[in-house]
């Protein structure tokens, strides 16, 4: 369980769907990027409402260039049955409406096992990599090759999402799109689509946010005939909230919602540290 939480905090993979969606930070105008700007957040994470673990979020953007760390630990009943942790960095460019990402590292450990990822990028590709452990062989399993390395990146990157600008921050464009995403071990897409507006009040924001609905697509890497697979493949029910930062043309998630088999896993945003020393606390 654990290590699947692990990866929903550091990478989207077919054991953990909330990855790259969980770490979302859409960069609406890269124009408006002129000096460096972070972006902090804590979140919680629970399942069918019960807290098992807490999630940290960095983001640094100045000019043309980003870096992105997040951390996961285990919290509430997840202190009971795991003592493990993770964590995930991500850095490279933005170059117009692409994501130019350099290079990922992940690492974590969970029921005694240490798990290591290391992606060299460049041009939008995945040039080089070191994954520890590799999966087990199966039959099954749907081979990754080279071409699934093309025009992919990693979660981390994946998750920063420039569009141009009509004006208003919370426009659907921030939602509408594809992300392809390669996590070391699999292969898979993220197609987001708007679904709505709201407003919500406390969990570290008051005010709109904007909701989109997304899909998990598998490509290659995973086991179709796993049940999780199926699940999360068949699944019209996830969801990403996105909140303004305060500053201009800057989302990042409130909260994210996926249906499992145990429940709802939800990751919902406790603390948000704004630019400009701006912060907005659940605590009030």
């Amino acid at each position: 369980m654990l290590n699947s939480l692990i990866r929903a905090i550091s990478a989207l993979g077919h054991k953990a769907i909330v990855g790259s969606i969980a770490l979302c930070v859409c960069s609406l105008s890269t124009a408006a990027l002129g000096k460096t700007n972070q972006v902090d957040g804590n979140y919680n994470i629970s399942i069918a409402g019960i807290t098992i673990g807490k999630g940290s979020m960095s983001l640094a953007l100045r000019n043309n260039a980003y870096s992105a760390k997040v951390s996961m630990e285990p919290a509430g009943i997840g202190t009971l049955f795991s003592t493990g942790t993770g964590a995930a960095e991500a850095r490279g460019w933005i170059s117009g409406s692409r994501i130019l990402p350099s290079r990922y590292e992940m690492v974590s450990q969970a029921s005694e096992r240490n798990f290591h990822v290391d992606l060299r990028q460049g041009s939008g590709h995945i040039r080089n990599e070191l994954v520890r452990p590799r999966f087990k062989p199966s039959a099954t399993r749907i081979k990754v090759t080279n071409k699934h390395r093309k025009n992919a990146m990693d979660p981390l990157s994946a998750a920063l999402m420039p569009v141009v600008s009509r004006g208003d921050e919370l426009s659907p464009d921030a939602c509408n799109r594809t992300l392809p995403i390669y996590d070391g071990w699999t292969r898979f897409d993220i197609e987001m689509t708007y679904k709505k507006m709201r407003e919500v009040s406390g969990n570290g924001y008051d005010g709109p946010v904007i909701v989109c609905k997304a899909r998990w697509i598998p490509v290659a890497g995973h086991r179709p005939e796993r049940k999780s697979v199926q699940l999360l493949a068949r699944s019209n029910n996830m969801e990403v909230w996105l909140a303004p930062t305060g500053h201009k043309k800057v989302l990042i998630p409130y909260r994210i919602s996926i249906p499992t088999g145990t429940g709802s896993l939800v990751v919902q945003a406790q603390e948000l540290g704004l630019p400009n020393g701006h912060k907005q606390s659940a605590a009030r």
